[in-house]
């Protein structure tokens, strides 16, 4: 094994209940007494960790973290002058439930033993490296900045396709697409590639009535464009078969009680013939699709479809303007088995190809997270298939020089959770779950002695942002504390109760920041 520097000193796991770590580069001796003396030093002074990632991974590590390790202090950091990621820009404005999870990451964050250091990139405005000297560990916490193309024909050259991520984006006035401006005005019928919640949240929005999304937090600008859209056939187009859709219960109910909006029945072949024999999931699902939806199909003005056994090959373009979406073509799938039923069944390609008309199309099929400048430089894995670091269940991240075989090193003090640690799978509960697992393992290293080394600075200097806002650096930049958010949050509050709603969002950095001059 080659260690890069002192730094990227690894430890041996030895399993079993109790997890202890081993130092596996000579000289132990040294080692030992090094290692030996963090643990007298934790003794007296805090635990001070550095969360990269504000979202619901990020606070649920916090809490956790703070609950498990007395006088532990946080400091998290965000490239947004605003908190709560996935919460505030992913969740559908139709879901204000699902947000309550923010009044717990307002209570973690309101202790003295919380900072909130928004407004600043890590890796690109303040390198990771800088990070390393000045904590006893770091937890990547954040989420995923990019989304899976198809790799089709034309999927780059015509009008009228998006990814998902960026519509929900969009609506939900992530900066980074406030100016998307989709054109919803172009047609009647849309195609959304993928049948994972994320492509139902994009079909609800396109086929709700407008007036229903007035209460909600939607941008304004969202608002506008949507009351202009033509939109009235949405068909949700999956590679395999209904028993094999990411898709929950809570999003095809909400899409079968759609006011004026009807349902195309699923092909009977498809659903399993006797649902009462399934698991309570999947019996509850499949009786829901049999169903169908509350409106008849003849009156409904609007209405959506779940096609399965379709594989996209290609966007069509208008022959008249060449540059504009009318169609996608699909080539059929077949199942490989006999047990189509089966949520693991697997597809292949019939050769057959039909199309489909469509003047919009969303690709729903997935997200992934990038990795950080400077990671490299530390050692760190990242898995750009994957989009994740490798790492432990528990969030303990491989050694970069781990062979394929052999006993499992770590990198000391360095820890992954939420999607950077698993991929865009789960929901909030879920996430919570993860983030609680990876803070446990924090916590036992901690009280077990380990600690990032880089051999420069030790024990009472780990002083975190205490230290670092002082860089030349830093100060150049307008960061955003906790008490900066709530003055934009007040604000958003007061802007919206104008327009009879929660909040109208900010939806540049400039912006909000503007709040704070």
């Amino acid at each position: 094994m080659i260690i890069r520097d002192a730094f990227a000193v690894c430890y041996r796991h030895l399993g079993g209940d109790r997890r202890s770590f081993l130092p596996v580069w000579p000289p132990l001796l040294h080692l030992a007494k090094r290692y030996n003396h963090h643990h007298v030093v934790q003794n007296r002074q805090p635990f001070r960790l550095a969360i990269i990632g504000s979202g619901p991974a990020g606070f649920y590590g916090a809490y956790k973290v703070m609950s498990r390790i007395e006088h532990a202090v946080v400091d998290m950091y965000e490239k947004l002058p605003v908190p709560y990621g996935l919460v505030r820009f992913g969740v559908a404005p139709d879901h204000p439930e699902v947000k309550n999870c923010q009044d717990k990451f307002t209570e973690v964050a309101n202790s003295p033993r919380f900072n909130f250091i928004g407004n600043l990139d890590i890796g690109k405005e303040l390198p990771l490296a800088s990070l390393v000297p000045h904590y006893n560990a770091i937890l990547f916490a954040y989420g995923a900045s990019q989304d899976r193309r198809l790799g089709i024909p034309r999927e780059e050259q015509l009008e009228g396709i998006y990814s998902a991520r960026g519509f929900v984006g969009w609506y939900n006035g992530l900066p980074e697409y406030a100016n998307l401006a989709p054109k919803l005005d172009l047609g009647e019928e849309a195609i959304i590639i993928g049948q994972g919640n994320v492509a139902l949240d994009v079909a609800r929005i396109l086929l709700s009535d407008v007036d229903r999304l007035r209460k909600t937090d939607i941008t304004e600008r969202a608002l506008a464009t949507l009351s202009e859209s033509k939109v009235k056939r949405v068909r949700i187009v999956g590679r395999r078969g209904p028993m094999q859709a990411s898709f929950t219960i809570k999003e095809i109910r909400e899409l079968m009680k759609l006011e004026g909006v009807a349902f195309e029945p699923i092909d009977n072949s498809l659903l399993p013939s006797d649902p009462a024999k399934l698991p309570r999931v999947q019996k509850r699902l499949t009786q829901l699709l049999i169903k169908g939806s509350t409106t008849a199909s003849s009156p409904a003005q609007k209405s959506w479809s779940l096609n399965f056994l379709q594989s996209p090959t290609s966007f069509v373009g208008s022959p008249q303007k060449s540059k504009q979406l009318t169609a996608m073509e699909f080539v059929k799938t077949a199942f490989q088995t006999q047990d189509r039923f089966d949520p693991r069944a697997k597809v292949q390609s019939t050769g057959e190809i039909s199309s489909m008309p469509a003047s919009l199309a969303f690709r729903s099929i997935g997200y992934k997270s990038e990795a950080l400048p400077g990671m490299n430089q530390l050692g760190i894995p990242f898995d750009q298939s994957t989009g994740t670091i490798p790492n432990a269940s528990n969030g303990r991240i491989v050694a970069s020089s781990l062979a394929e075989e052999g006993p499992v090193t770590y990198l000391p003090g360095m820890y992954c959770t939420g999607w950077v640690k698993n991929g865009p799978t789960g929901v909030i509960a879920t996430t919570m779950e993860d983030a609680f697992a990876s803070a446990e393992a924090i916590a036992e290293d901690w009280e077990g002695g380990v600690s990032l080394t880089d051999g420069k600075v030790t024990g009472p200097s780990r002083r975190g942002w205490d230290i670092l806002k002082a860089d030349s650096t830093i100060r150049s930049r307008q960061t955003v504390s906790w008490e900066g958010w709530q003055k934009i949050d007040a604000e958003e509050r007061r802007r919206g109760q104008i327009k009879g709603k929660e909040r109208e969002k900010f939806t540049s950095i400039a912006e909000m920041l503007d709040v704070l001059c």
